[in-house]
């Protein structure tokens, strides 16, 4: 019992919500087994993953080499994507309804009208190109946060950020099962003529594609709209960069200017490009709220936990 509540004492706060999340999804295999495909197999991945959370922490404990240091922070960035992919075969199976009818009509009580028709005003391929790659940069925003925390040197603040991140995402991915939807591209418009109707100008049609392909939908797919995730709300982009500028302003980070910045386009890049409706951004900002202030009391917690002094922004 000592050996594993020592073992336990080796993760840090962002491997703990890696581990309960994963047993969730587990949860949820056993639960749903006969309507989800591949539950099994999912389940075997669920605790290989736990297993790993718990290796790498305890080789880079008992280590004095860099990489086990490196290879435990950028562990999370294949997990999260992983995960995202396990979605595709819960959501649908266990919801089985869509709810862009009520997306839809809370838009329209908003604003009168369809933000996505309304923005389609604006529309140019100038504009259309610039918004298309900045919403391709949505991964890379945490890791510029997490490089330049790195680089200062600010450990405590780099694990506080990862954790928020990684937090943010599960918790996203869990809101994907509350209203399930699947977008304004596929309900509002036509998703097969999207890019001739929302051209670009060079990279426009190869980063959507490389979008498309990620949410289960590469070119040829047939019935895109009954087998793309359903992943609308909360708006994760929204949530997630949310987190990053709200994190990048509060750790006096010197990348806050351009994390704003890009940030602000990305989030109206979402609606503008035909990915969101924008209640599901509001959404995304509601649940980055729930996130920031029920995250810190869930990091300070494993930190008393394991000996450590509780984070504080301006301290680290």
């Amino acid at each position: 019992m000592d050996k594993a509540k020592r073992l336990i004492k080796k993760l840090k706060a962002f491997d703990v919500v890696v581990v309960v999340f994963y047993l969730i999804l587990s949860l949820l295999h056993l639960i749903f087994f006969d309507r989800i495909e591949y539950s099994t197999a999912w389940i075997l991945i669920n605790i290989s993953i736990i297993g790993f959370a718990f290796l790498i922490s305890y080789l880079e404990s008992i280590s004095e080499s860099k990489i086990w240091y490196i290879i435990h922070y950028w562990y999370i960035a294949p997990i999260i994507l992983i995960t995202f992919k396990q979605l595709w075969y819960m959501v649908k199976p266990i919801r089985g309804v869509d709810y862009d009818w009520l997306f839809i009509q809370i838009d329209r009580w908003m604003f009168g009208t369809d933000p996505t028709h309304f923005l389609y005003q604006i529309a140019n391929p100038v504009l259309t190109e610039i918004l298309q790659i900045v919403y391709g940069m949505f991964y890379l925003l945490p890791i510029i946060l997490g490089l330049s925390l790195l680089k200062e040197k600010r450990f405590v603040a780099l694990d506080f950020a990862v954790f928020s991140v990684v937090y943010g995402f599960f918790l996203s991915y869990l809101g994907y099962f509350s209203l399930p939807g699947i977008g304004p591209r596929f309900t509002l418009h036509d998703f097969s003529t999207l890019n001739e109707q929302l051209p670009g100008l060079f990279l426009t049609n190869f980063l959507r594609e490389i979008v498309n392909t990620g949410e289960s939908i590469p070119a040829g797919t047939p019935n895109p709209a009954e087998v793309v995730q359903r992943d609308v709300f909360p708006s994760g982009h929204t949530m997630i960069t949310l987190i990053v500028i709200y994190l990048s302003i509060r750790l006096k980070s010197k990348t806050k200017y351009f994390l704003s910045v890009v940030g602000t386009l990305l989030i109206f890049s979402t609606v503008y490009l035909w990915y969101h409706y924008v209640i599901d951004l509001i959404g995304g900002a509601v649940f980055m709220a729930f996130a920031m202030w029920s995250g810190k009391h869930i990091f300070n917690w494993w930190r008393r936990k394991i000996g450590k002094e509780e984070f504080e922004y301006g301290k680290y």
